[in-house]
């Protein structure tokens, strides 16, 4: 029961993580019909701009405390992240609004390869040690342990998440994203620009993902230029396997999957006789998307929807 529980905790940490990422490619779909690959790739960006400024600042000042550098990196992080995200939807998407659907999807992927690339020049191809800023000492609960940073995930996922969802249902922004979502051309007759919607989006969806970025370097204690890649795909597949286009749907396959994954990774080894590992357990993200695709293609969520006219 300690490593089940243990487990669950592990999966419900990093669940947490897909969920965040997961919403900034579900807000993008349900509005422009975009599946936007190049996402993982601005968590990456988060994460390194982090790195960069927590060692700025721990160099300036080495004795302000660990949480409040976390908290200024993560909210620089955040801005560059927006900022970025702001440029690739002016510069990369925009232009091809009225394109046929692959030509941005050829874009995006090329924009994922773009980043990395970038990424690598800035910041060398290498991995880098990301500090622990948070007490070390775990807390125990019924056998299993849970980390102050791991608390911090979820606090903060939580926190994200309640702000996210009065912003979408209470606010102007919001119920303008939900009327351009619903019709982009009624809207604007309506009185919204969604050009501007669009790319508050964008720029929403960034911050969520720098988040999930400075959570996943802290509680990995890694950092790297194809860091992105991983957590961005298994994203993808939590926001399909919960409902692409649905905000409630991101958030609970994300947190499913990221269960699913932990605990796989737990009993994976015993149930196949040490042929696999836990290090086989993207394997369960992948078979749960194809499962999905063909036996609810929707999702746990979605609804079937026509086109728009």
């Amino acid at each position: 029961m300690e490593i089940l529980l243990q487990q669950i905790i592990n999966g419900l940490v990093l669940g947490s993580m897909y969920a965040l990422i997961a919403l900034g490619y579900t807000m993008v779909y349900g509005i422009i019909n975009l599946i936007n690959f190049a996402h993982g790739e601005v968590l990456m960006v988060g994460a390194l701009t982090s790195w960069t400024i927590i060692g700025l600042i721990r160099d300036a000042t080495p004795g302000l405390p660990g949480w409040l550098i976390l908290l200024i990196a993560l909210i620089i992080a955040c801005v560059v992240a927006a900022t970025l995200n702001f440029v690739i939807e002016k510069v990369a998407y925009r232009p091809l609004r009225n394109s046929p659907k692959l030509a941005p999807l050829i874009t995006a992927i090329g924009m994922s390869i773009l980043l990395q690339t970038i990424a690598m020049i800035i910041w060398r191809p290498t991995n880098k040690a990301y500090p622990t800023l948070l007490p070390s000492d775990p807390i125990i609960i019924g056998g299993a342990s849970i980390s102050p940073t791991q608390i911090m995930i979820l606090v903060l996922t939580a926190i994200s998440l309640a702000v996210l969802t009065w912003l979408v249902n209470y606010t102007k922004l919001g119920r303008a994203m939900r009327a351009t979502a619903e019709n982009p051309r009624v809207a604007s007759l309506m009185g919204i620009r969604p050009d501007m919607v669009i790319s508050a989006t964008f720029i929403i969806g960034a911050v969520l993902a720098a988040i999930a970025g400075v959570m996943y370097a802290s509680n990995y204690g890694i950092a790297q230029h194809a860091m992105g890649f991983g957590p961005g795909l298994k994203a993808f597949t939590a926001a399909v396997f919960g409902g692409i286009g649905n905000l409630a749907g991101a958030v609970v396959g994300g947190i499913l999957l990221g269960v699913i994954e932990a605990i796989g990774a737990g009993y994976l080894g015993t149930v196949t006789g040490g042929v696999l590992g836990s290090q086989h357990s993207d394997i369960f993200a992948f078979v749960i998307l194809i499962l999905t695709l063909t036996v609810r293609p929707a999702g746990l969520l979605g609804e079937r929807v026509a086109d728009r006219a």
